[in-house]
């Protein structure tokens, strides 16, 4: 059977982009994949990244997005409730508020960068830490966080609360037992983008959390995160390539991870 005009379009742009994904990523794994092992993961750069392992990026790279996590979680699927259950669309409040989630959802990484530099490092005397780089990359996903979330609440059906209204239910148990189980695909879609956002960054932790690679004592000290061990050693180090592959491969891995256990934990939690 002979497919119209526009499938064969859409299919030729389909497999255009799957083509240049496979490239991508076939191109990580074949001058990655030889630097992967034990000792690449456990020990700590040497000779400026050429040599020895990415245990100190790894930890620092966590803790930066544990404090994302954990500030733009709650206030992200907080704002989400307020904005989908207590305010209307013609509210001029949730208006503003809306209006401003997708001015900020498009600014540029290094705005955020300079502005997390500005208030968290300077203002606050957080100077380059870990903890200056969380609350910047919080402030960068909570536009898709909680835009995300509000769109899957408003995709719940009406009947789901008028129901819970006429057995008595509380406002609360409505919201834990019926809309946030029912809106979850639309919080894991933005749980999942956010952290992809989070955890590929490098623009904005270079002003916030800084370049030091030895291993982080506290939220306060200084740590570099994958993405811009990546960045260094691919721009600024001679002969850090393999390296840079190798750890661009272990970024990749963690995307994957992320992405399969939050996958894994929404369905345990339905």
């Amino acid at each position: 059977m002979k497919l119209p005009l526009p499938t064969l379009i859409l299919w030729a742009i389909a497999l255009f982009v799957t083509t240049i994904f496979c490239w991508i990523l076939g191109d990580i794994i074949w001058h990655g994949i030889g630097q992967i092992s034990w000792q690449f993961l456990t020990t700590e750069p040497r000779n400026a990244g050429r040599e020895g392992g990415i245990a100190p990026i790894l930890i620092s790279t966590g803790l930066i997005l544990g404090v994302c996590m954990a500030v733009s979680l709650p206030l992200g699927v907080g704002t989400a409730i307020l904005l989908a259950e207590f305010t209307s669309t013609e509210n001029a409040f949730g208006r503003l508020v809306r209006r401003s989630l997708d001015v900020l959802a498009g600014v540029p990484s290094i705005v955020f960068g300079l502005f997390g530099n500005a208030l968290f490092s300077i203002k606050l005397g957080l100077g380059f830490s870990i903890l200056s780089g969380g609350l910047t990359l919080a402030c960068m996903v909570l536009p898709i966080l909680i835009r995300a979330t509000e769109a899957g609440l408003q995709t719940v059906p009406a009947e789901y609360r008028l129901g819970a209204a006429a057995l008595g239910l509380s406002r609360t148990t409505t919201l834990w037992k019926l809309l946030l189980p029912a809106a979850t695909p639309g919080l894991v879609v933005g749980l999942v983008l956010g952290i992809g956002r989070a955890i590929a960054e490098t623009a904005a932790l270079i002003f916030t959390s800084g370049y030091v690679d030895r291993m982080p004592e506290s939220l306060l000290d200084s740590g570099r995160s994958l993405s811009v061990h990546i960045f260094d050693l691919a721009m600024n180090i001679a002969g850090g390539d393999a390296n840079a592959y190798a750890s661009a491969l272990v970024l990749l891995i963690l995307l994957l991870l992320v992405n399969s256990i939050a996958t894994w934990t929404t369905q345990l939690w339905l």
